[in-house]
């Protein structure tokens, strides 16, 4: 209801007194949210010219992970990362080129956010990830803890100069908390970057790094090198020599990155 108006003024002109400042208000309101949108869409667009985009390939001999073989046979591995401010979240996966019949499938994909910082000479680096094995006969909606089809494990990194310490520890979908310790070194001799590292594990009674008490697991050199193949372009090539001395096996991994 507009209410009683008074009878000196003509009735249009009531009307339009009334409805203006109205309409104008919901113009007004239109129009903030249209500025909202600009400035957001604005915004994003700088965001993502600040973005740092990763896309890349290796292609494996084998997929040796913290001294244990999955799938006994070649991998490609696949990442996508955005990182902007030190921050970084992606996806990484693995998939087999080929099995044994005998050997459990081994394809992997895994979500993460990391986060990374320097502080002097130290660096200091945080992940939090997500492990889904498609084939593992659970859904990749289950994120049940204990018989889900998701693992989260939290980890972290110091460097100092050559040297670096990483710890990691599972916290959902894991009823021993696994952890894995790795220290390592690297270093440059013509040309070709080599890194040092042995792993360990506490243990737990599920097996998790097929131990149920403390072992070393992860013993290691890696060497990378860039074959330049044109003036812009080079090929960057590893080799890896790995033993687990708690399952006394070795491993040799050839890889490729693109």
């Amino acid at each position: 209801m507009l209410g009683e108006f008074p009878k000196s003024v003509p009735l249009q002109m009531y009307l339009l007194t009334k409805s203006v400042p109205t309409v104008i208000s919901v113009w007004a309101n239109k129009l903030n949210f249209y500025l909202i949108t600009v400035i957001i869409i604005i915004s994003s667009f700088n965001l993502l010219a600040q973005t740092e985009i990763t896309v890349g390939t290796d292609l494996v001999s084998r997929y040796i992970w913290r001294g244990t073989d999955f799938g006994n046979s070649p991998s490609i591995q696949s990442t996508l990362a955005l990182g902007i401010w030190g921050l970084e979240i992606g996806a990484w996966g693995a998939y087999q080129l080929g099995r044994d019949a005998s050997s459990l499938p081994a394809d992997e994909l895994d979500l993460y956010l990391g986060y990374s910082a320097e502080l002097g000479n130290t660096t200091l680096d945080f992940i939090l990830t997500d492990y889904y094995f498609p084939n593992v006969g659970a859904k990749f909606g289950n994120y049940n803890d204990s018989s889900g089809a998701h693992t989260f494990e939290i980890g972290g990194t110091v460097s100092l100069s050559s040297i670096y310490l990483s710890a990691f520890v599972n916290i959902y979908n894991d009823a021993d908390y696994s952890s894995y310790f790795e220290l390592g070194y690297g270093t440059t001799a013509k040309n070709v970057e080599l890194s040092f590292f042995v792993g360990a594990t506490p243990g737990g009674d599920g097996m998790y790094y097929g131990t149920d008490s403390f072992n070393v697991i992860n013993i290691g050199i890696t060497a990378i090198k860039e074959i330049k193949i044109t003036d812009n372009f080079s090929l960057p090539i590893f080799g890896s020599y790995i033993v687990n001395p708690n399952q006394e096996i070795s491993h040799f991994v050839f890889g490729i990155s693109i």
